[in-house]
Order: C-alpha cells, then sequence, then structure tokens
C-alpha cells in the first residue's frame, strides 16, 4: 500500500520528483506555492511578477530536484532559488544598481490598531525590504546577500538592522488606553 501525497514528508515527495515524480513535485508546489510568492512580493515584486519568478522557481526546483538533500526545509530552499531568480530578473530588466540609501522612505506613522507586516515593509526603503527579504524571508546568510545585490557586507549588515528597528517600531502594538484609577484604602 502506498501512502497518499498529502501523508508524504517534503524530503519523500522531493526524492519522488528527483526520479521523475511530476505527481509529487506538484504537491510540493501546492504546499508551498504561495509562502513562495509572498517572499517575493515582500522583496517588492508585483503580483504577476511574483507569479512568473515563482513559476520559474519551481521549473528550476523540479530540475535540480536531486541536489535538494533534506538538509534544510524544501521550503527555505526553493525560496532561495526564488530569491536569486528575482533578484537576476530586476538587475536584467531594470539595469538594478544598488544605490547608496536615502532617507527618502515612507515615513513611519503611527496607524491606530493592527499593521500587517506587508504594510510595514512597504515603510522600508527598496535596499532595506531586499535585505530584510532575504535575510529573514529567503534564510540568506548576509555574506550571501553581499554577493547577490553587490554590496559591500557591512551594508547589508546595517540595511538588516535598520530594516528590522523599523519595522519594530512599525508593529509594535499600540499600548492599550484603559482608564486608570487609583484605590487607595
Amino acid at each position: 500500500m502506498t501512502k497518499a501525497l498529502i501523508d508524504l514528508h517534503d524530503v519523500e515527495l522531493a526524492a519522488l520528483a528527483a526520479a521523475g515524480g511530476r505527481r509529487e513535485f506538484g504537491e510540493l508546489v501546492r504546499r508551498h506555492g504561495s509562502a513562495v510568492r509572498g517572499l517575493l512580493r515582500r522583496m517588492g515584486a508585483q503580483p504577476s511578477e511574483a507569479d512568473d519568478v515563482a513559476q520559474d522557481a519551481f521549473l528550476q526546483a523540479f530540475e535540480k530536484c536531486a541536489e535538494f538533500r533534506g538538509e534544510g526545509t524544501f521550503a527555505s530552499w526553493v525560496k532561495r532559488i526564488a530569491a536569486r531568480l528575482y533578484l537576476k530578473r530586476k538587475a536584467r530588466n531594470a539595469r538594478y544598481v544598488a544605490e547608496v540609501e536615502t532617507e527618502e522612505t515612507a515615513p513611519l506613522v503611527d496607524t491606530p490598531g493592527l499593521v500587517d507586516l506587508d504594510e510595514a515593509l512597504k515603510a522600508l526603503s527598496e535596499t532595506e525590504r531586499l535585505c530584510v527579504s532575504l535575510c529573514h524571508g529567503a534564510g540568506l546568510s548576509h555574506p550571501e546577500i553581499a554577493a547577490a545585490l553587490k554590496l559591500p557586507l557591512g551594508t547589508v549588515k546595517s540595511h538588516v538592522k535598520r530594516g528590522l528597528d523599523k519595522l519594530r517600531v512599525r508593529l509594535q502594538p499600540e499600548p492599550a488606553s484603559y482608564g486608570r484609577t487609583s484605590h487607595v484604602g
């Protein structure tokens, strides 16, 4: 008796996909497609571009599935592929050159209620958003990000730290405004 696809672990599915299993790979796409597209959107891709890059990433992952050894999660492995493809596309299409960051970012304003991560990321500069997304969304190391963006390592570290600091401020919950009463007794 064979296990249903939904019951198989990603490592098992990847091994079967490496042997040509299209249905098994389709299950991996079903499981992780939205996470890959979400990462690309957080990196700055428009919805249709995120879909295109995600599709290219999964095609590349299918071709290289035998290289996935299960040392990390399949999701992080395919996100790295997608992030690198997005950066290459961005460089090719827009002749992207990482510029020295200016302080022309969206102001961090206090907004009542909850702010979601996607909205908070929009408040970062493009370079900060890319660095934070690559580090914490795709799992790339600072040296890998520096190489991908052709930036000095210290600059990447600064962008990640500054971006995370801005996100912490932006995502901090509003303090509860309860009426204070003193009980003297």
